[in-house]
């Protein structure tokens, strides 16, 4: 059956036909380019004869790539699309690095620590408690590895005394994990982007398999992940990259606004096709954001249009302070719900930082309104969460010292500290893990027989594990596997969880910590069963996702509540904006004491025009209506700081002037709110 595009504009149609070489989709928000993206490669199965497992495509998050994948899946009979990628490049890095490790100096059982694991190690290398300085140095150390920065590459460039530092720890850091066996997340890109760098036969073997590459969101990738792109597509060059310049918001994790401007230094034939009609929101938000976004440089002119007609107004609302805003923000969300017959899932309220939550929240109790908050705590950074899969990382890598000084330590079983630190030098000076270590000989001069007992009955115990999950040493038959579900329900009981729980959290909390750990282990099981997953498998899936994965709440009728950040990708029909203010929107950041006055005022207007591009974002996170609003003071450390409007409110070119500065004026003193809540309760 051949594709039916007759859906597509012509734009679109364009994107997913052309295969004359490499494609470079300028893709507005709300343009359709996730449509796109499904439809190119439902015509590269259907109508160019290419095989599923040749096609790969590339996004950066699970959700995002769980989306396409069922969008694609809906096309076709799925018996089609089998042997499709699509992944993050993190999911897709997992893959060549266990099909690769030996080129990294990795056995195939790596681990893959978290931030927290990565922090503490640089903690250690620091010897010191400063939250701060160690996530700067770890910050540090990220970006050099998104940019393909080796420790020697580091050390030469690195020019300030905080980078002086970050490089010193760099080196060690690198060193503890290779003796770890352990990755980091960036490290998961990184390697891989460094194999086939140096291995021309390992990285022609994957441009053989890679027949046609699609990544999505390309404004956002970083030096390394670009250079992973290059590898894989190699000389053949056939792959479409979608990216928007005006939605370029993630430099201080390392993504280059500049991949986009490369792609056509670097393929000069590479066709350029924008994607200019917005099918989100109406003419009057889109107005305003063209208006905001043309005052930075431009990459690549687009102007984005719309056939939803004007629209309502937009309004500005200055406020006293912050308290004043989120009751002013709740009240008019909940009017506004009876007024437009809506539901609550329709309103958004964003905002700079995770910081301004915290009040409207309250305001949100207060009003009985239901909400969620995104950015918030991941369901896998859960203490009771973390200790369970501290044991099943240990399992699949005996030698993840993080994972072994946690699962030992948790519950209590008379491994102490002085035990581990013991432990720990012996295992420094053998060159071992201390899996390894509580096992030999020459422990026993060490530690006397009380010290020794627990220490080998846990490590017996992990064996035990170890051995029915199918992790076989030299010399022991092949056997069959024991299913995940079984050796989860072994553990759990076997450690005695529960009890641990009980006996240190008062009975809600051990309860609600308890569920957590049930509901973990059920969704292991389920996955384990629907995709075939071994334990092992099971543990490197676990340490890519960021949360949860529940089909039973994944759109509560809720108000949500977000960072500009985190609303990327969304959208809203009501969008209010809070915190529209010099200071906090544009976020100026800290000043770098390190840098000269030249550089100090390249990296301002740098911030400045991201920030813009953040404000961009926001606007066009609305389809039918956008409220703004400012706080002529906001508290901060104690004390109320004076704010002025926001720069972005003037560059927006609202049409009526007046009735902006009439709203900039407004406040609800406490008899307005009294009146609004009667006319609430009245419609109620």
């Amino acid at each position: 059956m051949k594709s039916d595009l007759s859906h597509l504009n012509a734009a679109q149609r364009e994107a997913v036909l052309y295969l004359d070489g490499p494609t470079l989709v300028l893709a507005g928000a709300g343009s359709g380019k996730t449509r796109v993206i499904t439809q190119k490669i439902g015509y590269l199965i259907r109508d160019c004869g290419y095989q599923a497992r040749g096609i790969v495509a590339l996004t950066f998050t699970n959700k995002a790539a769980r989306e396409m994948d069922e969008r694609v899946k809906s096309m076709m009979d799925p018996a089609v699309t089998k042997g499709v990628t699509i992944s993050t490049f993190h999911s897709l890095g997992v893959r060549i690095l266990r099909e690769e490790a030996a080129h990294a100096g990795l056995k195939q059982q790596f681990s893959i620590l978290d931030s927290d694991d990565a922090l503490a190690i640089v903690q250690d290398l620091l010897a010191t408690t400063d939250k701060g300085r160690i996530r700067g140095v770890q910050q540090t150390i990220s970006l050099w590895k998104n940019g393909l920065t080796d420790p020697d590459e580091a050390a030469k460039l690195a020019a300030t005394p905080n980078e002086l530092e970050a490089a010193r720890v760099y080196r060690s850091y690198n060193a503890t994990l290779s003796a770890y066996q352990a990755v980091d997340f960036d490290d998961l890109i990184a390697l891989p982007a460094q194999i086939f760098s140096l291995n021309p036969e390992v990285r022609e073997k994957w441009q053989a398999r890679v027949r046609y590459l699609l990544v999505d969101e390309y404004q956002d990738t970083n030096v390394c992940q670009y250079r992973l792109v290059q590898w894989l597509t190699g000389p053949r060059a056939m792959f479409t990259a979608v990216g928007d310049d005006d939605q370029a918001i993630y430099a201080w994790r390392g993504a280059t606004i500049e991949n986009l401007a490369n792609l056509t230094k670097d393929y000069p034939a590479i066709r350029v096709i924008k994607l200019e009609q917005n099918y989100r929101s109406s003419q009057r938000i889109l107005a305003a954001a063209n208006q905001v976004i043309s005052h930075n440089p431009k990459l690549f002119e687009k102007k984005l249009w719309s056939e939803h007609g004007t629209g309502e107004a937009i309004s500005v609302v200055g406020m006293d302070d912050e308290q004043t805003e989120a009751e002013s923000v709740a009240m008019k969300v909940s009017a506004a719900r009876f007024e437009k017959q809506a539901e609550w899932r329709d309103f958004a309220i964003l905002y700079r930082g995770n910081h301004q939550a915290r009040v409207v929240e309250q305001a949100m109790r207060n009003l009985r309104i239901p909400y969620t908050v995104s950015g918030g705590q991941s369901f896998f950074d859960k203490a009771e969460v973390r200790d369970i899969l501290s044991y099943l990382r240990l399992i699949a890598n005996d030698a993840d010292d993080p994972a072994f000084i946690r699962a030992a330590t948790t519950p209590k079983r008379g491994i102490g500290q002085a035990t581990l630190q013991t432990l720990g030098q012996y295992a420094g000076m053998r060159g071992i893990s201390l899996f390894e270590a509580s096992f030999e000989i020459g422990l026993e001069a060490k530690l006397n027989q009380r010290q020794l007992e627990p220490l080998r009955t846990f490590g017996e115990f992990i064996n035990r594990i170890q051995y029915r999950a199918g992790k076989l040493t030299v010399g022991q038959a092949v056997r069959p596997v024991e299913a995940a579900d079984v050796l989860l329900d072994d553990l759990i009981q076997t450690i005695d969880y529960e009890r641990y729980l009980y006996d240190n959290f008062d009975e809600k909390p051990a309860q609600s910590r308890w569920q957590n750990v049930l509901e973990l282990i059920n969704w292991l099981k389920r996955k384990s069963e629907e995709d075939h997953m071994s334990l092992f498998d099971l543990v490197q899936h676990v340490a890519l996702i960021t949360m949860l994965e529940r089909s039973d709440d994944k759109d509560p009728d809720a108000v949500k509540l977000s960072t500009l950040h985190a609303s990327k990708g969304l959208e809203y029909p009501h969008v209010y904006l809070l915190g529209v203010e010099e200071g906090l929107l544009p976020h100026m950041g800290r000043e770098d004491e390190d840098v000269d006055a030249a550089r100090a005022a390249d990296i301002l207007v740098e911030r400045v025009q991201e920030e813009r591009r953040l404000m961009y974002v926001g606007i066009t996170r609305a389809q039918r209506s956008l409220h703004l609003s400012w706080c002529k003071k906001r508290r901060r450390a104690r004390e109320d700081v004076s704010r002025d409007p926001s720069r972005f409110i003037a560059e927006m070119g609202l049409s009526d002037p007046t009735a902006l500065n009439q709203a900039a004026t407004e406040s609800l003193n406490p008899r307005a709110r009294l009146d609004m809540l009667k006319s609430l309760l009245n419609k109620k």
